[in-house]
């Protein structure tokens, strides 16, 4: 059996952001079963924010090597010699950081990195993921020129793919889905007795962006949406209430949803909180058994969605209708967009329609596990390539 290494770059299994952790376990589960199939033997090498120090998560994982500027100037040698390992680098950009909206410091990296496997000939594919927006024509022109130079790229919605069409860039192109619907889980059985309601919050909603002045543009005021949410839930008869943090830091205080969770218990009554999850897949568990999810973490919301909940993602950015538009689902409360009471009364509506939203989110998973299996094809092409040289 042939082995090759594949490099998972801008993925990472021990990410305080449990959405990284979903694609990046989503995706060796993914590339394991096509690799299986063409009787490949795989390693992974993961690059990214990853942290060196811990353990590595998973077997397969042969290395994992942190980006930084002077790595990647190749002022020390670490994440040269890990580029040049691989056969093939699979870039997930983190789901969503190939955009500048998060700062150019982020830009930089994500394509700092992508120029820098082309500069070794190693093949690059960019895998399912939000591409843009790109508000400064610089980033933008940075974009075009990583991607032109992808082996292949893929988005996960249909906007990213309307900008990448807009771009008339000669590459191969494909529009799959977020590889976070592939993720598995042990289901958690469902209680008859209450209704089972989960909140994520997440901290960077609550703490205003990382600039802590509203730095997302929300049209709402987050925080009094969200308190007003369990002030409602706490009236309605036989639920309770779950806050859910989906990402746990003790490094960035404006990026913990668990800190947020905690001042929320402060604030409201009658609240759980649930976790802090260890992995992705736990979390992905205890979601399985709510009857009902709203929240800001977008992956929060697949890990619902994708284990049949009805729920509501609660949008920051274009990342969110773009992706679940593209299954059908339209269930989904813009905070950019619309004010306090149209993205509560919205809420309230698709709580009291649950079991409506269940049988959309079925229809929806239909869609989401074929474009799973469109990736898998294209990606075992794109493997049977390297396996026979």
């Amino acid at each position: 059996m042939k082995k090759i290494k594949i490099g998972l770059l801008w993925h990472s299994l021990e990410s305080a952001n449990l959405g990284v952790g979903a694609l990046s376990y989503a995706q060796m589960h993914i590339v394991s079963d096509v690799a299986i199939k063409l009787e490949l033997d795989v390693e992974f090498i993961m690059m990214g924010w990853v942290d060196e120090t811990q353990a590595h998560a998973d077997s397969r994982v042969i290395n994992a090597c942190q980006v930084n500027a002077k790595r990647l100037l190749g002022l020390t040698p670490e994440l040269h010699h890990a580029i040049k390992e691989c056969d093939l680098i699979l870039d997930i950009g983190e789901g969503d950081s190939f955009s500048d909206i998060y700062g150019w410091k982020r830009l930089v990296y994500l394509v700092g990195t992508k120029i820098l496997a082309k500069s070794f000939d190693i093949p690059l594919i960019m895998s399912p993921q939000t591409i843009g927006p790109f508000k400064n024509p610089l980033a933008a022109k940075f974009a075009d020129y990583v991607m032109k130079n992808s082996r292949a790229v893929f988005s996960r919605d249909r906007l990213s793919t309307a900008y990448f069409r807009s771009r008339n860039l000669d590459v191969d192109f494909y529009e799959a889905i977020d590889v976070a619907f592939a993720l598995p889980f042990d289901a958690s059985e469902k209680e008859n007795k209450k209704i089972r309601v989960g909140i994520n919050v997440s901290g960077l909603l609550w703490a205003g962006g990382y600039t802590g002045t509203n730095q997302f543009g929300l049209s709402v005021d987050y925080r009094e949406v969200v308190l007003e949410l369990i002030q409602y839930f706490n009236t309605q008869e036989g639920v309770e209430v779950f806050l859910v943090p989906h990402v746990v830091t003790n490094e960035r205080e404006s990026e913990d949803d668990l800190r947020a969770s905690q001042e929320v218990s402060q604030m409201a009554t009658q609240v759980q909180i649930a976790g802090p999850f260890r992995t992705a897949m736990e979390a992905k568990g205890f979601i399985s058994g709510l009857d009902f999810f709203m929240g800001g973490r977008m992956h929060a919301c697949i890990a619902a969605f994708s284990s049949g909940v009805a729920s509501v993602p609660m949008a920051y950015s274009r990342k969110f209708t773009g992706l679940f538009n593209t299954l059908g689902y339209h269930y989904v409360a813009d905070c950019t967009k619309e004010s306090n009471t149209e993205v509560l009364d919205k809420i309230k509506e698709a709580f009291n329609n649950r079991q409506d939203l269940e049988a959309e989110t079925r229809l929806g998973n239909e869609i989401a596990n074929e474009r799973i299996a469109d990736y898998k094809l294209i990606l075992g092409n794109l493997l049977l390539d390297i396996k026979n040289g």
